[in-house]
């Protein structure tokens, strides 16, 4: 686990992708919470915004540096060669794809759970000025809240879901750029299929099983009736996947030559 750490963060990229990550969550939050108003619905106290979701919206452009720096932990190595050392200095294959996994998905917890800190902190400063007081109806955004706690910590396993589904693929793959798309595809593709379906059960269908959509109902707190899939089972089904990624990429790491 010490090598893998000391791979990971003496690539010159992984500083910049944790920054990334940390600053994109923060910065849409602002740009998010600090945009919306209920100047634009019949009453303040008619707008029905969600603001734990919406000060957590950053998730969606955060997860590219997730991705990118996942696939790069193991597409780095095969692009440079690097890998034949590591299995030379440890041939026990399953143990290094599974530290790497560990420091991966470690480094991305630590990070997300900054970066998700800091949202719910810009949501709850600038929400009120917009409206979103407990004036109109609108409590502060506060961990002290057990839907707003439940929403922050989810989406943090959320992103180091994210991390291992990727590291996944990118074994399986073993190219830094087929990786990328291949898991941007299946994140981002998936939930633009399911919006241009027009049967309405079909729909929700797929919904319930696009890995991003899915994952992403644990950051509801209001309306979970509307939902397709309920919170923790929305995240269940991303940890599905990236289980399944994981299983597929640790079987070909032990049956493909390096």
């Amino acid at each position: 686990m010490r090598a893998e750490w000391t791979k990971l963060r003496t690539v010159r990229s992984t500083p910049w992708l944790v920054l990334a990550l940390v600053a994109a969550l923060v910065t849409v939050a602002i740009m998010a919470t600090g945009s919306v108003s209920t100047s634009r619905c019949p009453s303040p106290a008619e707008c029905f915004e969600d603001t734990t979701k919406l000060s957590l919206t950053g998730v969606w452009l955060g997860q590219i540096a997730v991705v990118v720096l996942a696939v790069l932990a193991v597409g780095g190595e095969y692009g440079d060669r690097l890998i034949h050392t590591t299995l030379t200095v440890n041939p026990h294959r399953s143990t290094v794809l599974l530290m790497k996994a560990t420091v991966v998905c470690g480094t991305v917890l630590v990070a997300s759970t900054l970066g998700v800190a800091g949202s719910l902190l810009a949501g709850r400063i600038l929400l009120p000025g917009n409206g979103f007081s407990a004036a109109n109806g609108y409590p502060p955004v506060s961990l002290a809240d057990g839907a707003t706690l439940r929403a922050a910590v989810g989406t943090v396993l959320y992103l180091g879901l994210i991390a291992v589904l990727s590291l996944g693929i990118a074994t399986v793959v073993r190219d830094t750029a087929g990786s990328i798309v291949c898991v941007l595809t299946l994140l981002y593709v998936f939930p633009m299929i399911a919006a241009l379906v027009a049967d309405p059960v079909w729909q929700e269908r797929l919904q319930k099983f696009a890995p991003m959509t899915a994952g992403l109902s644990i950051q509801a707190t209001t309306n979970l009736d509307r939902l397709a899939i309920g919170p923790w089972p929305g995240l269940g089904v991303l940890a599905g996947y990236a289980a399944g990624a994981m299983l597929l990429g640790l079987l070909a790491f032990r049956l493909r030559d390096a």
